[in-house]
């Protein structure tokens, strides 16, 4: 099944909504700028049953928060479950584990209501030219606030106290032993001690403010820290040269950065040289990743420093029943509050990206934000390898179909590329924008292309190993 191109005057398109285009923000029409969508055959490249003309479909998985999915405006968007969404422009998922063969060709973006993408395939999203977004900075409140209670729990034996309690209970022995027993289960305040954040950006930055506004001396390890992150740092915090000499002294280390894999990662970041320099009583705190931290490592230091403590919101199955760890089942994020704010976050991030083409908070695309585009023009995008001269021939395109550029931006990050460019529409049908969209896309180096022009779902194509895909 093929979907009919929409091809009307001015005049008609009112009676067409599929095909309207207000370009100006008084809603004035302008031109019909309609563009064929759904070439090829539905078998492969989707589903007519699911399909809703003037519409962006947008594909769950897991329970994504209300308040997030009440950020698309049911006029423009539908919410359809994991395989319910043939036609999917979007995928938005939590810990959903991505694989390749769930991302139909329509999508054009993905987001997760979380900071890591380690459920995301992005590498090869970024070869297919999909931008993966996640959400920075939405959980970091429900993440430090477990890290303060970490370090309680690693300070004052409270899970020892609330076993012990439990077995005298059964025992009926509570209300007799209590008294006596306490002593079993002495610790330490935190006030006056030095706290070791490993990693400044939205959780560690705000851990270190808060333990500052607690009494505590902090001490910060981050090569990479960002200026609007260093603004929200304790003004007495001591920034160190290393990892190393970072935990040197430190009374508690709160690991903060991402999971890289690879040559050059931070897989077994905290190894036995950095467990080397702890001293005796120290509390590491893992709410990052489980696989940051050399379990034999550790165990080694825990073995023979009795005071010394591991809390960690991950499995480990080295340190699992070690009488000095205390792991938690993954409760970072886990609160109504912080599923709320990822969810907007994400959602909003994905209508930005499909109604003006911004992008923001992206893995592997490089940031782009073209103002408003003018009157009487629309808005191009196109994502391509990051090669020499793929902008220049782009330009040639437009210039053969001799449509004026009025404003454009052109990014790359690593392997892709993304430009962004509002081309003016007078003296011009849709003809002309069908014609310079496929040469574009066609593009030795193009990966996709896109026509804003106000219809939802339309005015995609990609380059399918040379078959034109729309």
């Amino acid at each position: 099944m093929i979907l009919p191109t929409l091809r009307t005057t001015a005049t008609k398109t009112a009676q067409l909504t599929t095909a309207i285009r207000q370009i100006s923000a008084t809603s004035t029409l302008l031109a019909d700028v309609s563009v064929e969508h759904g070439r090829g055959d539905w078998k492969t490249f989707g589903d007519p049953s699911s399909y809703q003309p003037g519409k962006f479909q947008i594909k769950t998985y897991n329970k994504i928060s209300p308040l997030g999915l009440a950020k698309f405006p049911t006029t423009q968007y539908e919410i359809r479950d994991g395989d319910d969404a043939k036609n999917a422009h979007a995928v938005l998922l939590r810990s959903h584990k991505l694989k390749e063969e769930e991302v139909p060709h329509t999508v054009r973006a993905i987001a997760r209501c979380g900071a890591g993408t380690n459920n995301v395939p992005v590498a090869r999203m970024t070869e297919l030219g999909i931008p993966v977004f996640n959400t920075p900075g939405a959980n970091a409140n429900a993440v430090k606030e477990l890290v303060l209670a970490g370090m309680l729990l690693g300070s004052r034996r409270v899970v020892d106290g609330i076993n012990h309690m439990t077995k005298l209970g059964e025992q009926g022995l509570a209300k007799e032993r209590v008294e006596k027993d306490k002593a079993l289960f002495g610790g330490r305040e935190i006030k006056g001690k030095t706290l070791a954040v490993i990693g400044l950006g939205h959780i560690g930055a705000s851990t270190a403010r808060d333990a500052g506004e607690l009494g505590m001396s902090v001490v910060g390890y981050d090569p990479g820290l960002s200026i609007e992150n260093a603004l929200k740092l304790p003004r007495k915090i001591e920034l160190s040269d290393s990892i190393a000499n970072a935990v040197r002294d430190a009374d508690y280390i709160s690991i903060n950065i991402p999971y890289i894999k690879g040559e050059g990662g931070t897989h077994g970041i905290i190894g036995k040289e950095v467990v080397g320099n702890f001293k005796n009583g120290a509390v590491l705190l893992n709410f990052a990743r489980g696989e940051l931290v050399d379990s034999d490592a550790l165990k080694e230091h825990l073995d023979v420093n009795d005071s010394s403590r591991y809390v960690s919101d991950f499995p480990d199955d080295t340190l699992w029943d070690h009488q000095n760890s205390i792991l938690l089942p993954h409760l970072g994020a886990s609160t109504g509050e912080a599923e709320d704010a990822a969810a907007s976050m994400a959602a909003e991030t994905i209508r930005d990206f499909l109604e003006t083409g911004t992008i923001r908070n992206s893995v592997n695309f490089p940031s782009a934000s073209l103002k408003v585009a003018p009157e009487n023009s629309i808005r191009f995008t196109v994502v391509t390898k990051n090669v020499p001269g793929m902008l220049a021939h782009i330009s040639e395109v437009f210039a053969n179909e001799e449509l004026n550029i009025l404003q454009q931006i052109n990014q790359s990050r690593g392997d892709v590329a993304y430009n962004v460019v509002d081309v003016d529409i007078s003296g011009h049908d849709v003809v002309d924008f069908k014609q310079a969209q496929e040469k574009i896309t066609m593009l030795e180096g193009v990966l996709s292309s896109r026509v804003i022009y106000g219809v939802p779902g339309t005015g995609y194509a990609k380059n399918l190993e040379g078959d034109y895909f729309v």
